[in-house]
C-alpha cells in the first residue's frame, strides 16, 4: 500500500492559497504577504495558514477576535479558488500511472479539509487513482499524528510494515515513522523552508515518477 500527501507532493496549490490569504488580508484593510512569504507558512492547515498569515510568521498567535473575523472569509475565498491556479507538479500523473498499473493499492492523506480536497483532486484529474481519501478533518487526529496512516492501513487490510507513505513535510516524516511506515519524500514541496533531508526520510526523489526505480530496486 502506498500512501501520498497532496499539497507539495501531488498539487503545487500555493498560489491559489497565496491569492486567498493576499485577498483576506485586503479585506481587512491588511497589508497582503506574496506568494513566496505564504510558501513558507504552508502545510499544517488552512486555519494555521490564517494565523500565520495575520501576525506575518510561522509560529505564534494572532488576536482571537481577528482570527475569528479573518478564517471564515478565507474559507469563502478559498472555496471558490481551490483550483484556479494550482497545478500538478511534473511527473505526478505518470507516477500515479506507474503505480496503478503495478496494482498497489493507493491512499491519499492530507491536512487539507475534505471540502477542499475532494474538489481540488477531481479537478486535476486524480481522485479515481485513490482507493481511500483521508483528508484532515476525516478523522479525530490528523498528521503527524500516525492515526490517518494506521486507519488507511486498516482499510486495505495491509500491515504498517508493508506500507509507504509519499510526501513532503516533517509532519509526513513523523506520521510514518510513529506508524511504522516506509517514508520517501520529495525534494520540492513545502516544508517551511527546510530541507527535507534534515528530517531523515528513507529516500528523497525530485519527481514522482522516480518512485518506479526506487520500488523495483527494493523488489
Amino acid at each position: 500500500m502506498i500512501l501520498i500527501d497532496v499539497d507539495g507532493t501531488l498539487v503545487d496549490s500555493v498560489p491559489d492559497l497565496a491569492f486567498c490569504v493576499d485577498e483576506m488580508m485586503k479585506q481587512l484593510g491588511l497589508p497582503p504577504h506574496g506568494e513566496a512569504k505564504v510558501r513558507d507558512w504552508v502545510g499544517n492547515g488552512v486555519e494555521r495558514l490564517v494565523r500565520r498569515a495575520l501576525i506575518g510568521r510561522l509560529e505564534g498567535e494572532p488576536d482571537e477576535a481577528l482570527f475569528e473575523k479573518a478564517y471564515p472569509v478565507f474559507l469563502d475565498l478559498y472555496a471558490e479558488n481551490t483550483s484556479r491556479r494550482s497545478r500538478l507538479y511534473p511527473g505526478v500523473r505518470e507516477g500515479l500511472e506507474y503505480l496503478k498499473a503495478a496494482g498497489y493499492p493507493l491512499g491519499c492523506v492530507t491536512n487539507k479539509a475534505a471540502r477542499f480536497t475532494e474538489p481540488l483532486l477531481r479537478d486535476l484529474g486524480v481522485a479515481d487513482y485513490f482507493g481511500i481519501i483521508i483528508s484532515g478533518d476525516t478523522l479525530p487526529k490528523k498528521k503527524p499524528d500516525p492515526l490517518p496512516l494506521l486507519h488507511a492501513a486498516e482499510h486495505f487490510g495491509v500491515a504498517p510494515a508493508d506500507s509507504l507513505m509519499i510526501g513532503d513535510s516533517v509532519s509526513d516524516v513523523k506520521a510514518a515513522r510513529a506508524a511504522g511506515f516506509g517514508i520517501v519524500c520529495m525534494s520540492y514541496g513545502y516544508n517551511h523552508g527546510a530541507d527535507i533531508r534534515d528530517s531523515h526520510p528513507d529516500a528523497v526523489i525530485d519527481s514522482l515518477d522516480q518512485i518506479r526505480g526506487l520500488l523495483e530496486e527494493a523488489a
